[in-house]
């Protein structure tokens, strides 16, 4: 699958293990967790093959704190336990975001994502 990252910072964030442990503190095996999560998208075929994962805990975001995520989904870094999440967003062949986005028609087709943040989107 092809990923598209919403700034050059999310995208040293997702592919250099310094930069990632440094943005969690130095917890090293959240850095590891990450570029292993971004290595499957990476190989994936499609957004099914993600979804369909259940270590992965893909999952539909809502509005929160005045942020609008319609369209955009959220698979863990590391474990349900651990709060951190890598928020994505399922794009067509153009690049552009799906509106509606019903996972559930489009997931055999997506093979381009946008990953938006790395972050504690719960808190």
């Amino acid at each position: 699958m092809e990923l598209i990252y919403a700034t050059e910072k999310i995208r040293r964030l997702c592919h250099s293990t310094s930069v990632a442990i440094k943005f969690f503190g130095g917890r090293k095996e959240l850095a590891i967790s990450l570029a292993a999560r971004i290595n499957a998208l990476q190989n994936a075929i499609n957004i099914k093959d993600i979804v369909v994962q259940k270590p992965f805990h893909f999952h539909q975001l809502n509005n929160k704190n005045g942020k609008d995520f319609n369209g955009y989904f959220a698979i863990d870094v590391k474990s349900r336990s651990d709060p951190w999440r890598i928020i994505l967003r399922p794009l067509d062949s153009n690049k552009n975001p799906f509106v509606p986005c019903h996972i559930d028609e489009i997931a055999d087709y997506v093979e381009v994502v946008e990953i938006r943040e790395v972050s504690k989107h719960y808190e």
